[in-house]
């Protein structure tokens, strides 16, 4: 059997996003409580990694440290070890790379996403990127990078063939669409990040917009992972909107299921990265 059949496929559910508030959807998850019966329905639903974002009190992106161990805390005490609980770094416009890379070693989360143009920053440079990614790869904090284009993606490449980012089970994500008109993604805009991908490590997709599902699936049949809700999209593949984050990441497991690939387990993952 190819490993085509033997790769499971991670299903990360991404709930909230930094932005989507309750007027967007009655079911964003935006506190502690919310996030963590919002994650014991992806889990059910096929999903064995969770993409938090935190707000403050005034439903606004947040970084802050005691926030994240509320969050992750509650969230634990839903899910326990079934699911890879991965927080986020993004700046979101509140946010500059020094205060990033602080929040990151200071919280020493099991998994995290960076995305390499927000912490590629002259007040870092290559020798404060060189501490950080070392630490993190020291640390053997499960870690997400984040590309937003081609540009991004071969970035990374030479940062890594130069030696500037060691050697450790990286984990990328390709984004789609997020700086398309209206932020609409298309299945062909994952093709230019395939075809550029040379360093070798395992590749997920997240998709803006109600083309989410076909852009997953398409991540999925070309041996990808994917991560999927209400974060990036809120639609199903019908063009109705989704009832529930779970609901995104049904379709997603039952795309994956029908070509035949299994869907990864929280241990499954951790073994793979040595989280």
């Amino acid at each position: 059997m190819s490993d085509f059949y033997n790769d499971p496929l991670i299903i990360t559910a991404a709930p909230n996003g930094a932005y989507k508030q309750l007027s967007d959807h009655a079911q964003v998850p935006l506190t502690t409580s919310d996030l963590a019966r919002a994650a014991k329905q992806c889990l059910d639903a096929g999903a064995a990694m969770l993409h938090l974002h935190i707000r403050d009190a005034q439903g606004r992106h947040s970084l802050d440290v005691q926030g994240y161990r509320d969050a992750l805390a509650a969230v634990h005490a839903a899910v326990g070890d079934e699911m890879v609980l991965q927080i986020t770094s993004e700046a979101a416009k509140v946010y500059q790379a020094p205060a990033q890379i602080a929040m990151v070693q200071a919280l020493r989360p099991e998994a995290v996403s960076v995305g390499l143009r927000e912490v590629d920053q002259p007040e870092i440079g290559e020798k404060g990127l060189a501490d950080f990614f070392g630490w993190l790869a020291r640390e053997k904090v499960m870690t997400q990078v984040i590309a937003y284009d081609v540009k991004d993606l071969q970035r990374w490449q030479d940062l890594r063939q130069r030696g500037v980012i060691p050697d450790a089970p990286w984990f990328m994500l390709f984004v789609l669409g997020r700086y398309t008109t209206g932020q609409q993604s298309n299945p062909t805009d994952l093709a230019p990040f395939v075809q550029a991908h040379s360093t070798g490590e395992p590749w997920a997709v997240c998709a803006f917009g109600a083309t989410e599902h076909a852009c997953v699936s398409a991540a999925a049949a070309l041996g990808g992972h994917v991560r999927v809700g209400f974060e990036n999209n809120l639609f199903l593949k019908n063009g109705e909107i989704a009832a529930n984050n779970a609901a995104l990441v049904q379709q997603a497991a039952d795309a994956t299921r029908s070509l035949g690939r299994p869907l990864a387990s929280a241990a499954q993952i951790r073994e793979r990265f040595g989280a």
